[in-house]
């Protein structure tokens, strides 16, 4: 089962130190990198229906279907606000 509480991880830390991790690296290098961070942190899991469970989550929780329940607390937080990494800047 997928954890979706709130942890004692500081969220603006993780957020910093991604943000941070994509510095330097062109708009490819930066998705290859998350691509390459996703598959690290799914081998660590291990298990393939908590991953499906957090890319359903992941996926809808910008935009829910119409009757999805609302997407957890872990992702209504909101404790970041996202901001466009600065390789992407134009």
């Amino acid at each position: 089962m997928l954890n979706t509480q709130p942890t004692a991880l500081s969220y603006d830390d993780m957020y910093e130190a991604l943000i941070a991790a994509h510095q330097g690296l062109s708009t490819e290098q930066s998705h290859a990198m998350n691509a390459r961070l996703v598959l690290l942190l799914s081998n660590h899991i291990g298990d393939l229906a908590v991953l499906k469970d957090a890319f359903r989550l992941a996926r809808h929780s910008a935009a829910p279907e119409a009757g999805e329940p609302a997407v957890n607390s872990i992702v209504e937080k909101a404790a970041i606000t996202p901001v466009v990494p600065s390789h992407a800047a134009a």
